[in-house]
Protein backbone atom coordinates (compact mmCIF):
# COMPACT_ATOMS: atom_id res chain seq x y z
CA UNK A 1 0.00 0.00 0.00
CA UNK A 2 1.48 3.65 -0.83
CA UNK A 3 0.99 6.38 1.33
CA UNK A 4 1.98 9.80 1.17
CA UNK A 5 4.20 11.57 3.50
CA UNK A 6 1.90 14.58 3.47
CA UNK A 7 -1.35 14.36 6.23
CA UNK A 8 -3.71 14.89 4.09
CA UNK A 9 -3.20 12.20 0.94
CA UNK A 10 -2.12 9.88 4.36
CA UNK A 11 -5.58 10.38 5.59
CA UNK A 12 -7.27 9.87 2.58
CA UNK A 13 -6.10 6.68 1.89
CA UNK A 14 -6.59 5.27 5.50
CA UNK A 15 -10.52 6.46 4.42
CA UNK A 16 -9.90 4.58 0.95
CA UNK A 17 -8.75 1.25 2.56
CA UNK A 18 -11.35 1.56 5.87
CA UNK A 19 -14.58 1.92 3.20
CA UNK A 20 -12.94 -1.76 1.62
CA UNK A 21 -12.83 -3.16 5.02
CA UNK A 22 -16.48 -1.95 6.33
CA UNK A 23 -17.70 -3.32 3.29
CA UNK A 24 -16.20 -6.95 3.33
CA UNK A 25 -17.10 -6.98 6.82
CA UNK A 26 -21.10 -6.34 6.36
CA UNK A 27 -21.13 -8.31 2.89
CA UNK A 28 -22.47 -12.02 2.73
CA UNK A 29 -20.50 -13.99 0.55
CA UNK A 30 -21.50 -15.57 -1.57
CA UNK A 31 -19.11 -18.20 -1.83
CA UNK A 32 -16.60 -18.90 0.86
CA UNK A 33 -12.63 -18.62 -0.29
CA UNK A 34 -10.34 -19.60 2.78
CA UNK A 35 -7.65 -21.27 0.25
CA UNK A 36 -6.42 -20.84 -3.21
CA UNK A 37 -4.33 -21.97 -5.31
CA UNK A 38 -1.57 -19.87 -7.10
CA UNK A 39 -1.56 -21.15 -10.49
CA UNK A 40 2.13 -19.31 -11.44
CA UNK A 41 5.56 -18.13 -10.51
CA UNK A 42 7.97 -15.15 -10.00
CA UNK A 43 6.65 -12.08 -8.71
CA UNK A 44 3.58 -12.26 -9.22
CA UNK A 45 2.75 -15.72 -7.20
CA UNK A 46 4.41 -13.95 -4.62
CA UNK A 47 2.69 -10.62 -4.89
CA UNK A 48 -0.65 -12.54 -4.59
CA UNK A 49 0.22 -14.56 -1.83
CA UNK A 50 1.11 -11.50 0.05
CA UNK A 51 -2.36 -10.28 -0.05
CA UNK A 52 -3.93 -13.75 0.25
CA UNK A 53 -2.09 -13.99 3.95
CA UNK A 54 -3.19 -10.46 4.54
CA UNK A 55 -6.73 -11.42 4.34
CA UNK A 56 -6.28 -14.55 6.24
CA UNK A 57 -6.40 -16.72 3.07
CA UNK A 58 -4.27 -20.00 2.50
CA UNK A 59 -2.23 -20.14 -0.32
CA UNK A 60 -0.85 -23.29 -2.46
CA UNK A 61 2.12 -23.26 -4.53
CA UNK A 62 3.08 -25.53 -7.67
CA UNK A 63 6.49 -25.16 -8.91
CA UNK A 64 8.76 -26.88 -11.63
CA UNK A 65 11.34 -29.17 -10.77
CA UNK A 66 14.27 -26.49 -11.11
CA UNK A 67 12.26 -24.31 -9.11
CA UNK A 68 11.94 -26.20 -5.78
CA UNK A 69 13.36 -23.33 -4.10
CA UNK A 70 12.02 -20.21 -4.98
CA UNK A 71 10.61 -17.43 -3.20
CA UNK A 72 6.90 -17.91 -4.12
CA UNK A 73 7.92 -21.89 -2.93
CA UNK A 74 8.70 -20.36 0.51
CA UNK A 75 5.99 -17.98 0.82
CA UNK A 76 3.10 -20.41 0.39
CA UNK A 77 1.61 -22.56 3.10
CA UNK A 78 1.50 -25.44 0.59
CA UNK A 79 3.57 -26.08 -2.06
CA UNK A 80 3.21 -28.92 -4.73
CA UNK A 81 5.69 -30.42 -7.59
CA UNK A 82 4.36 -30.39 -11.03
CA UNK A 83 6.36 -31.46 -13.60
CA UNK A 84 9.90 -30.36 -15.86
CA UNK A 85 11.05 -26.98 -16.24
CA UNK A 86 9.58 -26.73 -19.88
CA UNK A 87 6.50 -24.55 -19.19
CA UNK A 88 4.13 -26.97 -21.52
CA UNK A 89 5.07 -30.33 -19.23
CA UNK A 90 4.52 -27.66 -15.58
CA UNK A 91 3.04 -24.62 -15.50
CA UNK A 92 0.57 -25.18 -18.65
CA UNK A 93 -0.08 -28.86 -17.42
CA UNK A 94 -4.39 -28.08 -16.48
CA UNK A 95 -4.45 -31.52 -15.84
CA UNK A 96 -2.20 -31.07 -13.32
CA UNK A 97 -3.11 -28.05 -11.48
CA UNK A 98 -6.60 -29.02 -11.17
CA UNK A 99 -5.35 -32.42 -9.92
CA UNK A 100 -3.53 -29.97 -6.87
CA UNK A 101 -6.15 -27.60 -6.26
CA UNK A 102 -8.53 -30.92 -5.38
CA UNK A 103 -5.80 -32.78 -3.04
CA UNK A 104 -5.20 -29.51 -1.09
CA UNK A 105 -9.12 -28.53 -0.93
CA UNK A 106 -8.70 -25.31 -2.70
CA UNK A 107 -12.01 -23.63 -3.82
CA UNK A 108 -10.39 -21.11 -6.08
CA UNK A 109 -7.46 -20.73 -8.32
CA UNK A 110 -6.08 -16.98 -9.13
CA UNK A 111 -3.92 -17.63 -12.80
CA UNK A 112 -1.60 -14.89 -12.04
CA UNK A 113 -0.72 -13.33 -15.75
CA UNK A 114 0.75 -15.29 -18.60
CA UNK A 115 0.42 -19.06 -18.18
CA UNK A 116 -3.08 -19.98 -18.04
CA UNK A 117 -4.77 -17.02 -17.07
CA UNK A 118 -6.60 -16.22 -20.59
CA UNK A 119 -7.19 -19.61 -21.20
CA UNK A 120 -10.31 -20.36 -21.72
CA UNK A 121 -10.54 -24.09 -21.72
CA UNK A 122 -8.93 -23.97 -18.39
CA UNK A 123 -11.50 -21.39 -17.13
CA UNK A 124 -14.13 -23.92 -18.68
CA UNK A 125 -12.34 -26.34 -16.67
CA UNK A 126 -12.45 -24.85 -12.86
CA UNK A 127 -16.22 -24.75 -13.35
CA UNK A 128 -16.70 -28.14 -14.30
CA UNK A 129 -14.59 -29.34 -11.51
CA UNK A 130 -16.14 -26.55 -8.94
CA UNK A 131 -13.53 -24.38 -8.39
CA UNK A 132 -13.84 -21.00 -8.59
CA UNK A 133 -11.61 -19.26 -11.36
CA UNK A 134 -10.01 -15.62 -10.18
CA UNK A 135 -10.90 -14.10 -13.35
CA UNK A 136 -13.44 -13.33 -15.65
CA UNK A 137 -15.93 -15.59 -17.85
CA UNK A 138 -15.02 -17.77 -19.77
CA UNK A 139 -17.21 -16.46 -22.87
CA UNK A 140 -15.26 -13.38 -22.05
CA UNK A 141 -12.12 -14.45 -22.48
CA UNK A 142 -13.24 -16.15 -25.64
CA UNK A 143 -14.34 -12.79 -26.94
CA UNK A 144 -12.03 -10.79 -26.40
CA UNK A 145 -9.21 -13.40 -26.84
CA UNK A 146 -9.72 -13.39 -30.83
CA UNK A 147 -8.78 -9.94 -31.70
CA UNK A 148 -11.55 -9.57 -34.51
CA UNK A 149 -14.33 -10.29 -32.64
CA UNK A 150 -13.13 -8.21 -30.21
CA UNK A 151 -13.20 -5.71 -32.60
CA UNK A 152 -17.00 -6.55 -33.67
CA UNK A 153 -18.69 -6.50 -30.41
CA UNK A 154 -16.91 -2.96 -29.50
CA UNK A 155 -17.73 -1.66 -32.52
CA UNK A 156 -21.51 -2.48 -31.53
CA UNK A 157 -21.23 -1.29 -28.45
CA UNK A 158 -20.22 2.51 -29.70
CA UNK A 159 -16.23 1.73 -28.46
CA UNK A 160 -13.80 3.40 -31.22
CA UNK A 161 -12.19 1.26 -33.16
CA UNK A 162 -9.45 1.71 -35.82
CA UNK A 163 -10.66 1.41 -39.46
CA UNK A 164 -9.46 -2.18 -40.90
CA UNK A 165 -10.63 -6.06 -42.06
CA UNK A 166 -11.76 -8.25 -39.69
CA UNK A 167 -13.24 -11.13 -41.97
CA UNK A 168 -13.25 -14.64 -42.36
CA UNK A 169 -12.01 -14.87 -45.69
CA UNK A 170 -8.21 -15.34 -45.16
CA UNK A 171 -7.83 -15.19 -48.85
CA UNK A 172 -4.51 -13.81 -50.21
CA UNK A 173 -6.55 -12.24 -52.80
CA UNK A 174 -9.59 -10.62 -50.39
CA UNK A 175 -6.39 -9.76 -47.74
CA UNK A 176 -4.79 -8.03 -50.72
CA UNK A 177 -8.13 -6.33 -52.22
CA UNK A 178 -9.13 -5.24 -48.04
CA UNK A 179 -5.55 -3.51 -47.61
CA UNK A 180 -5.74 -1.60 -51.09
CA UNK A 181 -9.11 -0.42 -49.61
CA UNK A 182 -7.88 0.42 -45.82
CA UNK A 183 -4.68 2.01 -47.41
CA UNK A 184 -1.06 1.72 -46.69
CA UNK A 185 0.69 1.79 -44.59
CA UNK A 186 -1.46 -0.85 -42.44
CA UNK A 187 -0.49 -3.80 -39.72
CA UNK A 188 -0.73 -7.00 -40.22
CA UNK A 189 -2.12 -8.60 -36.71
CA UNK A 190 -2.06 -12.83 -35.50
CA UNK A 191 -6.08 -12.37 -34.28
CA UNK A 192 -4.63 -14.47 -31.24
CA UNK A 193 -2.32 -13.95 -28.66
CA UNK A 194 0.03 -10.62 -28.16
CA UNK A 195 3.27 -9.55 -27.30
CA UNK A 196 3.74 -8.11 -30.52
CA UNK A 197 4.10 -11.68 -32.40
CA UNK A 198 2.46 -12.46 -35.56
CA UNK A 199 2.30 -8.76 -36.03
CA UNK A 200 3.84 -6.66 -38.86
CA UNK A 201 3.85 -3.48 -40.52
CA UNK A 202 3.39 -2.77 -44.74
CA UNK A 203 4.71 -0.04 -46.18
CA UNK A 204 3.26 -0.65 -49.70
CA UNK A 205 1.57 -3.17 -51.90
CA UNK A 206 4.82 -4.96 -52.80
CA UNK A 207 5.27 -5.80 -49.64
CA UNK A 208 2.46 -7.29 -48.75
CA UNK A 209 2.47 -10.53 -49.60
CA UNK A 210 5.99 -11.19 -48.04
CA UNK A 211 4.62 -9.74 -44.41
CA UNK A 212 1.41 -11.80 -44.85
CA UNK A 213 3.54 -14.77 -44.82
CA UNK A 214 5.64 -13.96 -42.24
CA UNK A 215 3.09 -13.31 -39.48
CA UNK A 216 1.24 -15.91 -40.39
CA UNK A 217 4.02 -18.55 -39.96
CA UNK A 218 4.53 -16.47 -36.33
CA UNK A 219 0.97 -16.43 -35.07
CA UNK A 220 0.35 -20.15 -36.05
CA UNK A 221 4.09 -21.14 -34.34
CA UNK A 222 3.03 -19.35 -31.47
CA UNK A 223 -0.99 -19.25 -31.04
CA UNK A 224 -1.94 -22.33 -33.34
CA UNK A 225 -3.95 -20.33 -35.29
CA UNK A 226 -2.50 -18.47 -38.58
CA UNK A 227 -5.23 -16.07 -38.99
CA UNK A 228 -4.89 -12.40 -39.01
CA UNK A 229 -6.58 -9.19 -39.06
CA UNK A 230 -5.69 -5.82 -40.89
CA UNK A 231 -6.04 -2.13 -39.87
CA UNK A 232 -4.85 1.20 -40.83
CA UNK A 233 -1.32 2.18 -39.21
CA UNK A 234 -1.16 5.01 -36.60
CA UNK A 235 2.70 6.17 -36.88
CA UNK A 236 3.62 6.15 -33.72
CA UNK A 237 1.08 6.44 -31.75
CA UNK A 238 0.63 6.07 -27.92
CA UNK A 239 -0.63 2.79 -25.46
CA UNK A 240 -2.98 3.94 -23.19
CA UNK A 241 -4.97 1.42 -21.02
CA UNK A 242 -7.49 2.14 -18.29
CA UNK A 243 -7.88 -0.42 -15.16
CA UNK A 244 -11.45 -1.85 -15.04
CA UNK A 245 -12.94 -3.68 -12.42
CA UNK A 246 -16.52 -5.68 -12.42
CA UNK A 247 -18.43 -7.62 -9.76
CA UNK A 248 -21.14 -10.21 -10.66
CA UNK A 249 -24.06 -7.47 -9.96
CA UNK A 250 -23.87 -5.62 -12.88
CA UNK A 251 -21.37 -2.90 -11.50
CA UNK A 252 -18.40 -1.53 -13.30
CA UNK A 253 -16.22 1.21 -12.32
CA UNK A 254 -12.50 2.44 -13.98
CA UNK A 255 -9.33 2.63 -11.87
CA UNK A 256 -7.77 5.57 -14.63
CA UNK A 257 -5.54 4.86 -16.95
CA UNK A 258 -1.90 3.91 -17.43
CA UNK A 259 0.56 5.10 -20.14
CA UNK A 260 2.87 2.17 -21.69
CA UNK A 261 3.91 3.56 -24.81
CA UNK A 262 7.83 3.09 -23.92
CA UNK A 263 8.49 -0.56 -25.44
CA UNK A 264 10.86 -2.33 -26.90
CA UNK A 265 9.71 -5.39 -29.77
CA UNK A 266 6.02 -4.35 -28.73
CA UNK A 267 6.58 -4.98 -25.59
CA UNK A 268 6.33 -2.84 -22.38
CA UNK A 269 9.33 -1.11 -20.42
CA UNK A 270 8.35 1.85 -18.34
CA UNK A 271 4.42 2.18 -17.31
CA UNK A 272 2.98 5.17 -15.44
CA UNK A 273 -0.40 6.56 -14.59
CA UNK A 274 -1.54 8.61 -15.40
CA UNK A 275 -0.91 9.11 -18.54
CA UNK A 276 0.87 12.17 -18.38
CA UNK A 277 -1.01 15.21 -20.37
CA UNK A 278 -4.13 13.84 -20.86
CA UNK A 279 -7.02 15.87 -19.56
CA UNK A 280 -9.62 15.24 -17.17
CA UNK A 281 -12.46 15.47 -20.02
CA UNK A 282 -10.32 12.49 -21.71
CA UNK A 283 -9.77 10.67 -18.44
CA UNK A 284 -13.58 10.72 -17.92
CA UNK A 285 -13.90 9.85 -21.61
CA UNK A 286 -11.46 6.94 -21.44
CA UNK A 287 -12.80 5.72 -18.74
CA UNK A 288 -16.69 5.51 -19.62
CA UNK A 289 -15.80 3.99 -22.68
CA UNK A 290 -13.46 1.38 -21.17
CA UNK A 291 -16.68 0.19 -18.57
CA UNK A 292 -19.09 0.30 -21.64
CA UNK A 293 -16.59 -1.93 -23.38
CA UNK A 294 -16.56 -4.10 -20.16
CA UNK A 295 -20.05 -4.21 -20.08
CA UNK A 296 -20.38 -5.42 -24.20
CA UNK A 297 -18.80 -8.72 -22.74
CA UNK A 298 -20.77 -9.69 -19.10
CA UNK A 299 -17.19 -8.88 -17.38
CA UNK A 300 -16.16 -9.84 -14.18
CA UNK A 301 -13.35 -9.05 -12.00
CA UNK A 302 -9.96 -7.41 -13.12
CA UNK A 303 -9.66 -6.23 -16.53
CA UNK A 304 -7.93 -3.70 -18.81
CA UNK A 305 -9.27 -2.16 -21.95
CA UNK A 306 -6.29 -1.06 -24.30
CA UNK A 307 -6.06 1.98 -26.43
CA UNK A 308 -4.23 3.36 -29.26
CA UNK A 309 -3.61 7.10 -29.33
CA UNK A 310 -3.17 9.35 -32.04
CA UNK A 311 -0.77 11.72 -29.99
CA UNK A 312 -1.45 14.72 -32.09
CA UNK A 313 -4.73 14.89 -31.54
CA UNK A 314 -5.75 12.47 -28.58
CA UNK A 315 -7.97 10.02 -31.28
CA UNK A 316 -8.11 6.83 -29.52
CA UNK A 317 -9.25 3.70 -30.79
CA UNK A 318 -10.27 0.15 -29.25
CA UNK A 319 -6.91 -2.51 -29.40
CA UNK A 320 -8.03 -5.33 -27.27
CA UNK A 321 -8.66 -6.43 -24.08
CA UNK A 322 -6.91 -8.10 -21.40
CA UNK A 323 -8.78 -10.40 -19.64
CA UNK A 324 -6.64 -10.62 -16.46
CA UNK A 325 -4.30 -8.73 -13.70
CA UNK A 326 -1.63 -6.84 -15.93
CA UNK A 327 2.02 -6.75 -14.99
CA UNK A 328 1.41 -2.59 -14.28
CA UNK A 329 -1.47 -3.34 -11.86
CA UNK A 330 1.32 -1.79 -9.16
CA UNK A 331 0.83 2.01 -10.87
CA UNK A 332 -2.61 1.60 -10.63
CA UNK A 333 -2.52 0.80 -6.80
CA UNK A 334 -0.59 3.27 -6.63
CA UNK A 335 -1.98 6.41 -7.93
CA UNK A 336 -5.71 4.70 -6.20
CA UNK A 337 -4.57 3.87 -2.47
CA UNK A 338 -5.91 0.09 -3.34
CA UNK A 339 -4.96 -3.32 -3.42
CA UNK A 340 -6.61 -5.09 -7.39
CA UNK A 341 -5.70 -8.57 -5.74
CA UNK A 342 -8.24 -7.91 -2.82
CA UNK A 343 -10.79 -6.94 -4.92
CA UNK A 344 -9.90 -9.89 -7.38
CA UNK A 345 -10.64 -11.74 -4.08
CA UNK A 346 -13.87 -10.72 -3.37
CA UNK A 347 -15.63 -10.32 -6.40
CA UNK A 348 -14.52 -14.00 -7.03
CA UNK A 349 -16.22 -14.64 -3.57
CA UNK A 350 -19.52 -13.19 -4.74
CA UNK A 351 -19.27 -9.88 -3.31
CA UNK A 352 -19.92 -6.35 -4.82
CA UNK A 353 -17.38 -3.63 -5.86
CA UNK A 354 -15.95 -2.36 -2.42
CA UNK A 355 -16.15 1.17 -4.10
CA UNK A 356 -18.57 2.94 -6.34
CA UNK A 357 -17.12 5.28 -9.07
CA UNK A 358 -17.46 8.52 -7.00
CA UNK A 359 -15.92 6.98 -4.17
CA UNK A 360 -12.46 6.31 -6.47
CA UNK A 361 -10.04 9.09 -6.36
CA UNK A 362 -6.49 9.55 -8.34
CA UNK A 363 -3.25 10.90 -6.18
CA UNK A 364 -0.21 12.03 -7.63
CA UNK A 365 2.15 10.12 -10.01
CA UNK A 366 3.73 6.64 -10.27
CA UNK A 367 5.92 4.33 -12.74
CA UNK A 368 6.70 0.95 -12.57
CA UNK A 369 9.69 0.07 -14.80
CA UNK A 370 10.80 -3.77 -15.10
CA UNK A 371 14.41 -4.83 -14.46
CA UNK A 372 15.39 -7.84 -17.16
CA UNK A 373 18.16 -9.79 -17.69
CA UNK A 374 18.53 -8.50 -20.92
CA UNK A 375 21.24 -6.55 -23.14
CA UNK A 376 19.75 -3.24 -24.77
CA UNK A 377 22.62 -3.05 -26.75
CA UNK A 378 22.52 -6.03 -28.32
CA UNK A 379 18.84 -5.80 -29.72
CA UNK A 380 17.55 -6.48 -25.79
CA UNK A 381 18.76 -9.83 -26.01
CA UNK A 382 17.16 -11.80 -23.23
CA UNK A 383 20.06 -13.53 -20.61
CA UNK A 384 20.02 -16.25 -18.51
CA UNK A 385 22.53 -17.17 -15.59
CA UNK A 386 22.95 -16.92 -11.55
CA UNK A 387 22.54 -13.66 -9.50
CA UNK A 388 25.77 -13.96 -7.89
CA UNK A 389 25.12 -10.40 -5.88
CA UNK A 390 21.94 -8.50 -5.61
CA UNK A 391 20.88 -5.58 -3.96
CA UNK A 392 17.87 -3.50 -4.40
CA UNK A 393 16.65 -0.15 -3.39
CA UNK A 394 15.44 0.59 0.04
CA UNK A 395 11.52 -0.02 -0.01
CA UNK A 396 9.29 2.74 1.82
CA UNK A 397 5.99 4.40 1.55
CA UNK A 398 6.58 5.01 -2.08
CA UNK A 399 9.05 2.93 -3.19
CA UNK A 400 7.57 -0.91 -4.07
CA UNK A 401 10.19 -3.92 -5.27
CA UNK A 402 7.86 -6.77 -6.68
CA UNK A 403 10.14 -9.73 -6.66
CA UNK A 404 10.54 -13.51 -7.08
CA UNK A 405 14.34 -13.94 -6.59
CA UNK A 406 16.81 -13.47 -4.39
CA UNK A 407 20.83 -13.16 -4.20
CA UNK A 408 22.42 -16.62 -5.71
CA UNK A 409 19.07 -17.42 -7.45
CA UNK A 410 19.29 -18.14 -11.49
CA UNK A 411 17.55 -16.45 -13.61
CA UNK A 412 16.47 -19.43 -15.81
CA UNK A 413 15.98 -19.96 -19.97
CA UNK A 414 12.99 -21.52 -19.22
CA UNK A 415 10.99 -17.98 -18.54
CA UNK A 416 10.25 -14.69 -18.72
CA UNK A 417 13.60 -12.67 -17.71
CA UNK A 418 12.18 -10.39 -15.26
CA UNK A 419 13.60 -9.63 -12.55
CA UNK A 420 11.87 -7.59 -10.63
CA UNK A 421 9.26 -4.08 -11.02
CA UNK A 422 9.94 -1.23 -9.52
CA UNK A 423 7.48 0.81 -8.71
CA UNK A 424 7.76 4.27 -7.07
CA UNK A 425 4.89 7.16 -6.61
CA UNK A 426 5.32 10.83 -5.78
CA UNK A 427 2.88 13.79 -5.21
CA UNK A 428 3.20 14.43 -9.58
CA UNK A 429 5.19 13.37 -11.96
CA UNK A 430 8.17 15.38 -11.67
CA UNK A 431 8.68 14.24 -8.26
CA UNK A 432 7.76 10.50 -9.13
CA UNK A 433 10.36 10.44 -12.03
CA UNK A 434 13.16 11.95 -9.73
CA UNK A 435 12.26 9.29 -6.91
CA UNK A 436 12.81 6.92 -9.70
CA UNK A 437 15.91 7.69 -11.23
CA UNK A 438 17.37 7.86 -7.54
CA UNK A 439 16.15 4.59 -6.75
CA UNK A 440 17.63 3.15 -9.99
CA UNK A 441 21.37 3.99 -8.87
CA UNK A 442 20.66 2.27 -5.70
CA UNK A 443 20.28 -1.28 -7.80
CA UNK A 444 23.56 -3.38 -8.16
CA UNK A 445 23.40 -7.01 -9.75
CA UNK A 446 25.86 -9.46 -10.97
CA UNK A 447 26.74 -12.41 -12.77
CA UNK A 448 24.19 -11.17 -15.13
CA UNK A 449 23.65 -8.33 -17.80
CA UNK A 450 20.12 -6.15 -17.12
CA UNK A 451 18.50 -3.10 -18.34
CA UNK A 452 18.82 -1.20 -15.45
CA UNK A 453 21.71 1.66 -17.14
CA UNK A 454 19.16 1.74 -20.29
CA UNK A 455 16.68 2.97 -18.24
CA UNK A 456 18.32 5.32 -16.29
CA UNK A 457 19.80 7.05 -19.57
CA UNK A 458 15.73 6.90 -20.88
CA UNK A 459 14.63 8.80 -17.94
CA UNK A 460 17.09 11.55 -18.52
CA UNK A 461 16.36 11.96 -21.82
CA UNK A 462 14.58 15.28 -22.29
CA UNK A 463 11.71 14.21 -24.16
CA UNK A 464 10.73 11.41 -21.96
CA UNK A 465 11.14 13.82 -18.62
CA UNK A 466 8.80 16.34 -20.71
CA UNK A 467 6.20 13.33 -20.91
CA UNK A 468 6.39 13.34 -24.86
CA UNK A 469 5.94 9.49 -25.22
CA UNK A 470 5.06 7.06 -27.85
CA UNK A 471 5.61 3.69 -29.22
CA UNK A 472 8.37 4.16 -31.07
CA UNK A 473 10.17 6.36 -28.41
CA UNK A 474 13.31 3.59 -27.67
CA UNK A 475 13.71 3.61 -32.14
CA UNK A 476 13.74 7.30 -32.43
CA UNK A 477 16.00 8.04 -29.84
CA UNK A 478 18.25 5.29 -30.51
CA UNK A 479 21.70 7.42 -30.73
CA UNK A 480 20.57 9.22 -27.76
CA UNK A 481 19.85 6.90 -25.46
CA UNK A 482 23.02 4.30 -27.06
CA UNK A 483 25.64 6.68 -27.16
CA UNK A 484 29.29 5.33 -27.95
CA UNK A 485 30.64 4.56 -24.98
CA UNK A 486 34.16 4.97 -24.03
CA UNK A 487 36.09 4.10 -20.76
CA UNK A 488 38.75 6.23 -19.49
CA UNK A 489 41.92 4.97 -19.19
CA UNK A 490 41.73 5.35 -14.92
CA UNK A 491 38.38 3.05 -15.10
CA UNK A 492 40.54 0.34 -17.45
CA UNK A 493 43.82 0.69 -15.30
CA UNK A 494 41.28 -0.14 -12.36
CA UNK A 495 39.50 -3.05 -13.26
CA UNK A 496 42.95 -4.60 -14.06
CA UNK A 497 44.31 -4.35 -11.34
CA UNK A 498 41.37 -5.85 -9.48
CA UNK A 499 40.78 -9.02 -11.38
CA UNK A 500 44.55 -9.64 -11.15
CA UNK A 501 44.36 -8.89 -6.87
CA UNK A 502 40.86 -11.07 -7.41
CA UNK A 503 43.14 -13.95 -9.13
CA UNK A 504 45.70 -13.81 -6.68
CA UNK A 505 43.67 -13.87 -3.66
CA UNK A 506 41.90 -16.74 -4.60
CA UNK A 507 44.70 -19.18 -5.48
CA UNK A 508 45.71 -17.69 -2.10
CA UNK A 509 42.35 -18.81 -0.52
CA UNK A 510 43.06 -22.37 -1.77
CA UNK A 511 46.23 -23.10 -1.55
CA UNK A 512 46.79 -25.44 2.08
CA UNK A 513 50.50 -23.88 3.27
CA UNK A 514 52.03 -20.53 2.53
CA UNK A 515 55.42 -21.10 2.58
CA UNK A 516 58.32 -18.85 1.11
CA UNK A 517 57.70 -20.53 -2.07
CA UNK A 518 54.75 -19.65 -2.61
CA UNK A 519 55.63 -15.54 -1.96
CA UNK A 520 57.97 -16.34 -4.14
CA UNK A 521 55.36 -17.56 -6.94
CA UNK A 522 53.01 -14.88 -5.76
CA UNK A 523 55.32 -12.19 -6.70
CA UNK A 524 56.16 -13.89 -10.31
CA UNK A 525 52.81 -14.01 -10.92
CA UNK A 526 52.43 -10.17 -9.65
CA UNK A 527 54.66 -9.12 -12.21
CA UNK A 528 54.21 -11.91 -15.16
CA UNK A 529 52.44 -9.92 -18.10
CA UNK A 530 48.76 -10.01 -18.85
CA UNK A 531 46.57 -8.76 -21.63
CA UNK A 532 43.62 -6.73 -21.75
CA UNK A 533 41.33 -6.22 -24.75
Amino acid sequence: MYRSRKLQLLLKTKFLTSRVRSHSETTQNEKKIDKILIANRGEIACRISRTAKRLGIKTVAVYSDVERNAMHVDLADEAYCIGPAQSSQSYLRQDKIISVAKQAKCQAIHPGYGFLSENVEFAELCQKESIIFIGPPASAIRDMGIKSKSKEIMAKAGVPVIPGYHGDDQSNETLLSEARNIGFPLMIKAIRGGGGKGMRIVLNDNEFFHALESARTESQKAFGDSAVLLERYVDKPRHVEVQIFADKHGDAVYLFERDCSIQRRHQKVIEEAPAPGISKELQLELGETAVRAAKAVGYVGAGTVEFIMDRTNYNFHFMEMNTRLQVEHPVTEAITGLDLVEWQLKVAAGEGLPLKQEEIHLRGHAFETRIYAETPRNDFLPGAGNLSYLRTPETSENVRVETGVKENDDVLVHYDPMIAKLVVWGSDRNEALRILRSKLCEYNITGIDTNIEFIKDLCLHPDFQNGKVHTGFIAENNKDLFPDLRIPNEILIQGALALILYEEMNALKHSNLLSTINVWKLALNMSSQKHFL
